[in-house]
C-alpha cells in the first residue's frame, strides 16, 4: 500500500549497525551541522548525521567513516538540523484538500508527521470514507497517521448525519495499520455521564493499546471534567485558558495548544510553561484547522513553532512540542520525533531556530523538499464515483424555505442569536428583538437569517435561526456543504431569494463554497470529494479560497478567517448556540430551543 516502503528499525538494524560501525556505506551523510538534541534540550555545533534504510544510523562529530563512494553528502554548512515536524491533532479535510494534496502542501514547511482524524468525512461517508483516507494517507512520502473518528454523529439526538460511527466501527479500524488511536472524543457529556457506546469505544482503543483523543469543551473544571479525565481521553485540545492547560497537563493528560487558521489558542496557555514553570512534556502544539490558503501563504506547524517562540517559548522548548512530545504521546518515540539512531530519518536544515526558514526537509531519508519547493511525488487514491455524488437535496429551493413564521399580530419578536467570537470556536448566545414582515421575521443590522439544509438524505428538511457577527451588507448569501461535524449545508445570508441562489447552486457543482451578492455569484470553491474536499493542488484550491475571501470582505465581513467560523456554526458540541438539522442547540445544556423567546410587541 505504501508508496515508499519503509522496513522496520529490527529489520533495518543490521544495516543500520553497520554503518554506524563504518563496516558499510551510508546511504546519505548530512555534514558539519547544528545538531538540536530535543532529548537533552541541547544545541550541539559540529556534528555529522549518517543515514541507511530511511533511517538514522549515526549521529555524532564526524561520520567520515559512514562515508561511502555512493553516499549521497548534504553540507549543512552550520545549519541548524531539527527533527521532522509533527502535528499532533487535524483535520486533513479543513484544508479542502485531499491526503495527498494536504501532504503536498504541507511538506515544504517542514511538517513530515501528522495525526489526522477523518471525522469530517465520516459524517458523510461513514466507516468507508474513513477507509478511503486512511488508505490515501498510506501512499504518502511522509508520516500520515490516521485516528479512528469516536463521534459521529458528535452529540447523538441532537443532530442527523449522512452515516454513523459505533463501537464495532472503532473495533474493526483498529486493526488496521496506519491507524494510532481514538480521534478527538466530542461526546464530553456522553463519557462523563458513563455513556455506554463512548465507553465501549474507548475500550475498544484501549485494548488495542493505542491513544484515545480528547475534546472537553466546556469552561467548567469541576466534576464534569474529572469525570471526563477519568474516562479515558489522553489529550485535549480544546483549552482556550491557561488554566485550562494547567488543569489538564495536572491530570496526565496532554494539553495540546492550538494555532489553526482561526484559533489562536497558544498566546494564554503557554504562559503555563513561559511564566508558571511547568514541565513542557505535558504539552504539544498542533493546529487542528488549517485552511488552505494558511498552508499555501503561512505554513503549517513551522508557523505554530514561531508562534510560541514569539509567545516567549524557548525555541528548543517549543521544537519539543511540536516533535518529540508528540511522539511520545503516541508511543512512537522510537520511530519519529527526534534526530536518533534508529528513528525515520525526518529532518530539517535551517539556518535560525527563531524565524525557523525551512530550508532543506528530508524524509525517510529522502530530500522531499527545497526552499520551498515540493521533490517529490504525493500519490492520489482513485476515490469511487460515489463519494463525488454526496449533496442529494431534495428539490430546488426557494426564498420561502428559508421564512421564519412569526406568532400572529406580532410586530416585533425576540429572537435567540448565534454570536460569532472572532479567533474562537466557541459562539456566545445572544437575543435580539427583529422585525416581522408579512408574518415573517426579518433580519436586521447585524443580525443575518442562518439556515441548515439537509443534504446527505434529500428529506427537504431545513433549519431556520439568526446569527450575528459576520457584518454582511446589501443582498448576500453564503453556502457552504462543509458544516462541521454533521456536514449538511449551512447558508447564511442577508436575503432569503439569495441564500435559495446560493444552496441551489451547490447541489449543481456537488459540494463547496459559494458567495451570492445582488443576485450573482461572486466566488465559488469547489469541493466535490464527499462535498468536503478538491483533489486539486493546493495553490488552486488556496487561490479560489482567496477569491472567497475577497468576497466575503466586499460584503462587509472583516473577520479573521471568517469562512472558518461560518463552517463551524453547526458544531453542537462547543458552546454556546449552534445549529443543526434539528434546530437551534444551546450546547450549555446540550437542548433544542426555540428561535423565538415568546416575547412580541
Amino acid at each position: 500500500m505504501t508508496q515508499n516502503p519503509l522496513k522496520s528499525w529490527a529489520d533495518a538494524a543490521p544495516t543500520l549497525i553497520a554503518v554506524a560501525a563504518g563496516r558499510q556505506p551510508a546511504d546519505m551523510v548530512i555534514r558539519g551541522g547544528t545538531w538540536v538534541n530535543v532529548h537533552t534540550r541541547e544545541i550541539l555545533p559540529g556534528h555529522d548525521i549518517a543515514i541507511a534504510e530511511g533511517r538514522i544510523a549515526y549521529v555524532g562529530e564526524d561520520a567520515s567513516h559512514c562515508t561511502g563512494e555512493g553516499t549521497e553528502v548534504i553540507e549543512a554548512n552550520g545549519r541548524y538540523m531539527i527533527p521532522g515536524l509533527c502535528d499532533a491533532h487535524m483535520h486533513v479535510e479543513s484544508g479542502m484538500l485531499t491526503p495527498a494534496e494536504f501532504a503536498a502542501a504541507v511538506i515544504p514547511h517542514g511538517t513530515t508527521s501528522m495525526f489526522h482524524d477523518p471525522h469530517e468525512i465520516a459524517n458523510v461517508l461513514g466507516l468507508e470514507g474513513v477507509r478511503l483516507m486512511h488508505d490515501e494517507s498510506l501512499l504518502q512520502p511522509v508520516n500520515m497517521f490516521t485516528q479512528m473518528p469516536s463521534c459521529a454523529p458528535s452529540a447523538p439526538g441532537l443532530e442527523t448525519t449522512g452515516h454513523e460511527i459505533g463501537p464495532e466501527d472503532v473495533a474493526e479500524a483498529m486493526t488496521w495499520p496506519g491507524i494510532v488511536g481514538l480521534g478527538e472524543m466530542m461526546n464530553f457529556p456522553g463519557v462523563s455521564n458513563a455513556d455506554p457506546k463512548m465507553l465501549a469505544e474507548i475500550a475498544a482503543t484501549q485494548a488495542a493499546g493505542k491513544t484515545v483523543g480528547g475534546h472537553y469543551a466546556a469552561p467548567d473544571l469541576g466534576p464534569a471534567f474529572h469525570a471526563y479525565v477519568a474516562g479515558g481521553p489522553a489529550d485535549d485540545h480544546e483549552g482556550t485558558r491557561k488554566e485550562d492547560a494547567i488543569m489538564r497537563a495536572r491530570q496526565g493528560m496532554r494539553a495540546m495548544l492550538r494555532l489553526g487558521s482561526a484559533w489562536y489558542d497558544v498566546k494564554a496557555q503557554i504562559t503555563a510553561i513561559t511564566e508558571d514553570g511547568l514541565d513542557p512534556r505535558g504539552f504539544i502544539l498542533c493546529t487542528d484547522d488549517c485552511h488552505s490558503g494558511t498552508l499555501v501563504n503561512d505554513g503549517h506547524m513551522n508557523r505554530v513553532v514561531r508562534h510560541a517562540i514569539a509567545c516567549g517559548c524557548d525555541p528548543v522548548v517549543a521544537l519539543q512540542m511540536a516533535t518529540l512530545n508528540t511522539a511520545c504521546h503516541f508511543g512512537l518515540e522510537r520511530e519519529i520525533g527526534s534526530i536518533a539512531p534508529g528513528r525515520r530519518a525526518d529532518l530539517i536544515l535551517t539556518s535560525d531556530l527563531e524565524t525557523l526558514p525551512i530550508e532543506t526537509v528530508i524524509a525517510r531519508g529522502r530530500v522531499v523538499a527545497k526552499d520551498g519547493s515540493i521533490l517529490c511525488e504525493c500519490p492520489h487514491l482513485e476515490w469511487p464515483a460515489h463519494a463525488r455524488s454526496t449533496v442529494r437535496l431534495a428539490r430546488d429551493l426557494t426564498a420561502d424555505d428559508f421564512r421564519l413564521p412569526a406568532p400572529a399580530g406580532a410586530n416585533r419578536v425576540r429572537a435567540n442569536v448565534i454570536g460569532v467570537v472572532e479567533n474562537q470556536a466557541p459562539t456566545r448566545a445572544l437575543t435580539a428583538d427583529l422585525p416581522v414582515r408579512d408574518g415573517a421575521v426579518e433580519a436586521e443590522g447585524d443580525v443575518c437569517y442562518i439556515a441548515l439544509v439537509e443534504r446527505h438524505k434529500a428529506t427537504g428538511e431545513v433549519s431556520n435561526a439568526f446569527v450575528s457577527g459576520f457584518g454582511y451588507t446589501g443582498s448576500v448569501a453564503l453556502a457552504s456543504t462543509v458544516a462541521h461535524d454533521s456536514h449538511h449545508m449551512i447558508v447564511v445570508g442577508t436575503d432569503r431569494a439569495e441564500m435559495a441562489r446560493a444552496a441551489n447552486r451547490l447541489g449543481e457543482v456537488g459540494g463547496g463554497v459559494t458567495l451570492w451578492q445582488d443576485g450573482e455569484e461572486r466566488a465559488l470553491v469547489e469541493l466535490p470529494v464527499a462535498g468536503l474536499m478538491s483533489d486539486s493542488p493546493a495553490s488552486e484550491v488556496a487561490a479560489k479560497a482567496h477569491k472567497l475571501g475577497q468576497a466575503m470582505e466586499a460584503a462587509g465581513c472583516t473577520l479573521n478567517n471568517a469562512f472558518m467560523q461560518h463552517s463551524l456554526l453547526a458544531l453542537v458540541v462547543i458552546p454556546e448556540l449552534r445549529i443543526s438539522d434539528k434546530g437551534l442547540i444551546d450546547v450549555r445544556s446540550f437542548e433544542r430551543i426555540d428561535v423565538l423567546t415568546g416575547e412580541t410587541s
